[in-house]
């Protein structure tokens, strides 16, 4: 393998600058020249591509977002732009490619292999860390960070005021972020989109802790489940609760990211260039336990990740 090239697509996730830095340094150990795709598969399709050496990588392992910056891209999706991109790769003689982003990222890689046979790689990156194959994706205790931080300072407003806060993370489909920030705040409630809740069961929750003494409340609560401004109108017209709401938004996803996530991005990328070098292809990286870890696309994109059921536990006996 002579030439690859390395992309970022997708939402951005603190760390992927750190993945970018190590793809192209182990790739350039191994005499592998490295090309960048800014914007992703759009920036392919676009032929924005430019040679990348030691240098274009220095300093940027502590910055936030990406330096190849990232698109969606609906003329990917379509047959004529898949094999316009096919051709690109192919006209610019790129052996083999780099994807670092989340499942629909990976599955414009597999479908780039199938269309001209470049050999792909994927790399995790996303902060709701609700890739399989993986047990941490790139971004995600940044994100948890962002927002645990959050808890603790609103935390010291809700107990000066007697309030209950509601905050309101990121995550469409899953509660990934809600379960770990909310955890780690002691929140006493955390709500996610994959286990039903009854708001009435919330308010007779906080009537027990109201007569154990408590006199706040924080309550964390994933995107897909409720939004925060809604839960905050139902407890406000169906108890005698103060209430109040706070969405964090895309914060979540911006930041230096945190040392866990600098070091997995690092083993990540420098793991892809060794998998591509042995002639592995259609694989996303990851990591289990601590050891690192390669599992076929078609198994990344099909199976489901789940939520732990002894954090989910956790959660509610924190609560008593």
């Amino acid at each position: 393998m002579k030439r690859i090239a390395v992309m970022t697509s997708g939402g951005d996730a603190p760390g992927m600058n750190a993945a970018i830095r190590a793809v192209v340094r182990a790739a350039l150990a191994q005499g592998i020249e490295v090309h960048g795709i800014r914007r992703g598969y759009e920036g392919l399709l676009n032929e924005d591509l430019f040679a990348m050496n030691s240098q274009s990588v220095g300093g940027i392992i502590n910055l936030g977002g990406t330096i190849l910056r990232s698109a969606r891209s609906k003329r990917f999706q379509t047959s004529e732009g898949l094999a316009q991109a096919a051709e690109i790769l192919t006209t610019h003689e790129i052996q083999g490619l780099v994807v670092i982003g989340g499942d629909g990222s990976m599955k414009g890689a597999c479908a780039l292999n199938a269309q001209c046979g470049a050999m792909v790689m994927g790399i995790p990156g996303t902060i709701d860390n609700d890739i399989p194959g993986t047990d941490y994706s790139i971004g995600f205790d940044t994100a948890i960070n962002t927002a645990l931080d959050a808890i603790d300072k609103v935390r010291d407003t809700a107990y000066s005021h007697e309030r209950v806060f509601i905050i309101e993370v990121m995550g469409r489909h899953n509660g990934f972020i809600a379960l770990e920030a909310g955890l780690a705040g002691g929140a006493e409630a955390i709500l996610i989109p994959e286990i039903p809740y009854d708001l009435q069961a919330i308010i007779e929750q906080l009537d027990e802790g109201y007569q154990r003494g408590k006199r706040s409340c924080i309550i964390v609560v994933a995107e897909g489940a409720t939004r925060a401004a809604d839960l905050q109108k139902y407890l406000e017209e169906n108890s005698e609760y103060q209430a109040r709401a706070l969405t964090l938004g895309h914060m979540q996803r911006g930041g230096s990211p945190t040392a866990f996530d600098r070091v997995l991005a690092t083993r990540l990328g420098a793991h892809a260039i060794t998998r591509l070098k042995a002639g592995f292809t259609n694989e996303m990286v990851g990591v289990e336990g601590d050891r690192l870890v390669a599992n076929p696309i078609d198994y990344v994109v099909q199976a489901q990740k789940h939520i732990d059921s002894q954090k989910l536990a956790l959660t509610a006996l924190m609560a008593i």
